[in-house]
């Protein structure tokens, strides 16, 4: 098991791992055990027609918010893997950023699993919600 970073930690980590052609990559505003929230600015390429935020922006932030989750339990281990993500589009996703608030189901020994809600701005509504399970790396 890795050490458990801080929010710093973790946001040079994203920037440097995952570049994002033409947007910043999410950051990392709140960090604790079995949690966390992401932040991600939208840019023009991740709108839909009528402005809304797309599908695809929004698998992509649920899937980064999870592990970042996993994370606050084995620290920064870059092969934990995506083995499943189900995702409910609740309304339409609107606003010039997104965030993700991930929170640990369960882990185990070599799955995790994590609930993911997406609001858009600064509305109080869920916009989509996801269950991801990751498949973590043998120590």
């Amino acid at each position: 098991m890795n050490p458990i970073p801080e929010i710093d930690e973790l946001n040079a980590f994203f920037k440097k791992a995952f570049k994002v052609a033409g947007a910043d990559a999410p950051y990392v505003t709140e960090f604790k055990d079995g949690r966390a929230v992401i932040r991600l600015d939208v840019a023009p390429f991740m709108l839909r027609p009528g402005g809304f935020i797309s599908g695809p922006t929004q698998m992509g932030l649920a899937d980064h918010a999870a592990y970042v989750a996993i994370f606050s339990k084995i620290g920064i281990t870059p092969m934990a893997l995506t083995s499943n993500l189900n995702i409910n589009f609740l309304r339409p996703c609107t606003g010039d950023f997104l965030t993700a608030e991930a929170d640990i189901v369960k882990i185990g020994q070599s799955l995790a699993v994590i609930n993911v809600n997406i609001r858009g701005g600064s509305s109080p509504k869920i916009s989509s919600q996801s269950v991801v399970t990751y498949a973590l790396p043998k120590n």
